[in-house]
């Protein structure tokens, strides 16, 4: 198998896999969050062609987070240059523990066992935390997980976790198939701003992330170049 440096350079791959999930007005929705509308603007019976328009927010679906979203100063999503969007990647397995612990948070021991058991992360790579959470998409009630007070409890990577990747990691990001790479309990975004104050990658809500392996993979980011964006909804595309 290439390494990942070398897998960057070539693009060698066997398959690709789709992380992105499809966009519908019933996508599970940050509270607070604009809603998904898609409306026909032009119908083939009328115009002779099919045109709708869409609004949604930008941190909405499968999607990139900017430090613009939480430092005012931070650059927005258009400051990403082409060759930040293409990156190696790996993914760490948690979901053992979700099962058990839904407010589970990725930990430096869980980093250590996988680097044991592979090889030590390389530098400039995003790290994806597969959590189990994406065959919940289908039931925004299940997905966020909320308590009766309100509080969502779905799973996440811890900040020491986050701080260990950075700094002894250089990883480029980090990516999850939650809506948060924060767990849910922590309403202050911790590790998105951890993150993001690098900058690096932060991207959420994620899917098939079962059928990734757990290294050998490139990532190709599409985003939507959104002047000051504070993120944008995207297409990841896993070429393994």
């Amino acid at each position: 198998m290439p390494s990942d440096s070398d897998l960057l350079k070539t693009i060698s791959y066997t398959r690709v896999v789709d992380l992105s999930h499809i966009i519908d007005s019933n996508i599970p929705q940050w509270q607070g969050d604009p809603p998904v509308e898609l409306e026909s603007v032009a119908e083939w019976e009328k115009d002779g062609y099919y045109l709708r328009r869409f609004s949604m927010g930008e941190h909405s679906g499968t999607h990139l987070n900017a430090p613009k979203s939480f430092y005012p100063n931070g650059i927005g999503v258009d400051g990403y240059s082409g060759d930040w969007l293409v990156r190696s990647a790996v993914v760490i397995d948690i979901c053992e523990k979700t099962r058990v612990n839904s407010d589970y948070a990725l930990t430096i021991d869980d980093i250590i066992n996988w680097e044991r058991d592979r090889h030590q992360i390389p530098d400039d790579t995003i790290v994806i935390v597969y959590t189990g959470w994406q065959e919940k998409w289908d039931d925004a009630a299940a997905f966020f997980n909320r308590d009766e007070r309100g509080n969502s409890h779905f799973p996440g990577v811890g900040s020491e976790a986050a701080k260990f990747l950075l700094e002894e990691r250089a990883i480029a990001g980090l990516g999850i198939d939650t809506h948060g790479i924060d767990p849910g309990i922590d309403t202050t975004f911790t590790t998105n701003k951890l993150v993001l104050e690098k900058p690096r990658i932060v991207l959420e809500n994620l899917t098939n992330l079962d059928r990734l392996p757990p290294a050998g993979i490139a990532l190709v980011i599409g985003i939507l170049r959104l002047r000051g964006g504070s993120g944008t909804p995207v297409s990841v595309l896993a070429l393994i």
